[in-house]
């Protein structure tokens, strides 16, 4: 088979995540879809019932799932935790010295689908994407990044290195199963640095959230007369990116699919005076101790603002929340906090 980069970086190239057992896998994933279509009819049904009376909000409308996991997220006793933290390569504590040592951890496991032919989130995918930067860039996987932070101004930035002595490094928490709060357990991330190895800050997340959205509007603007400087990455780059992939899905956001590392919501509206979808990318994390969201929120630019080049980019609303506790669900927050600044905005 052949799997390239694309197929990496949106999570179709039949690499396994931390499950190594196929049935199991295929058996969560049957009961999520069958959820899904319980849910949709009621969804549709409750829609229709809103149409008829006109009386909610558009923007107080949201997929019934992902108010349900909120709900359940709340009601919810502390001493339960998702299954996929129940895995134990969650909990491995072997350093690794270098990308391409960790490879070994699932190189010789055979794939669970032909590549290009399914979604399934892989860490491990990430994994090997970073061994190819390794590759191709000539240096550790670490310090190219490193170097990409400090060009991005993302300082308070670095690797999650247990043995370094790290400025405001925030203790991580979980509940045991008695339901009390203890302090997450050791682990080692070396083997997974693309995927959930970094440590940083609210602060360094808007920064990176920011280039992004300048590189994504900056080539829309006219009349600059030279002043606008270029984006870190072109825009037809950041728009590939944000451009939803078929065949791929989003657990946090059912509207959404998976892109280029990014799950994307797509602009959308069904029926007049009803509920609007509005473009955003965003990408939760979750790791032993820890929860956090990035959420971009690209606000809809009229073509007199661009022509006249009154205004300049970046223009919208970013969210940036990293909670030092496991298994909390942010980005419906993250979404909610977006729309609030957005509508404040067009209030304005």
């Amino acid at each position: 088979v052949t799997i390239t980069t694309r197929l990496l970086v949106s999570h179709l190239s039949g690499i396994r995540h931390y499950e190594k057992d196929i049935t199991k896998v295929k058996e969560e994933k049957e009961k999520a879809n069958r959820a899904l279509k319980l849910t949709k009819p009621c969804q549709d049904k409750e829609q229709k019932e809103k149409e008829g009376k006109g009386t909610e909000k558009a923007d107080s409308v949201k997929p019934r799932k992902e108010h349900e996991g909120e709900v359940k997220s709340r009601n919810s006793k502390p001493g339960r935790r998702d299954k996929e933290f129940e895995q134990e390569e969650y909990y491995l504590k072997e350093k690794f010295e270098s990308v391409i040592e960790s490879l070994k951890i699932f190189k010789n496991d055979p794939l669970f689908f032909k590549p290009g032919d399914q979604f399934l989130y892989s860490t491990y995918g990430f994994t090997l994407l970073s061994a190819v930067v390794e590759r191709v860039s000539g240096q550790k996987f670490a310090d190219y990044m490193l170097k990409m932070f400090h060009d991005l101004d993302m300082l308070s930035t670095v690797l999650d290195d247990n043995e370094a002595m790290i400025y405001n490094r925030a203790r991580c928490y979980v509940y045991n199963k008695k339901g009390r709060l203890v302090n997450a357990p050791y682990v080692d991330n070396s083997y997974k640095w693309a995927g959930g190895g970094f440590l940083s800050s609210v602060g360094d997340l808007l920064k990176f959230g920011n280039a992004l959205l300048y590189s994504y509007q900056a080539g829309q603007f006219k009349n600059t007369n030279g002043k606008l400087l270029p984006g870190y990455l072109k825009p037809d780059t950041v728009a590939m990116m944000w451009t939803p992939v078929p065949k791929t899905e989003v657990s946090w956001d059912r509207d959404g699919k998976y892109a280029m590392a990014w799950a994307v919501v797509e602009k959308k509206q069904q029926y007049g005076c009803c509920r609007q979808q509005r473009h955003y990318a965003s990408h939760t994390g979750g790791a032993v101790g820890a929860s956090s969201v990035l959420l971009i929120l690209p606000e809809e630019l009229d073509s007199e603002a661009i022509d006249t080049g009154l205004v300049a980019p970046p223009r919208g609303v970013i969210v940036s929340i990293i909670c030092n506790m496991q298994s909390v669900s942010l980005n419906s927050t993250a979404l909610k906090i977006a729309r609030e600044f957005d509508k404040e905005k067009w209030a304005q």
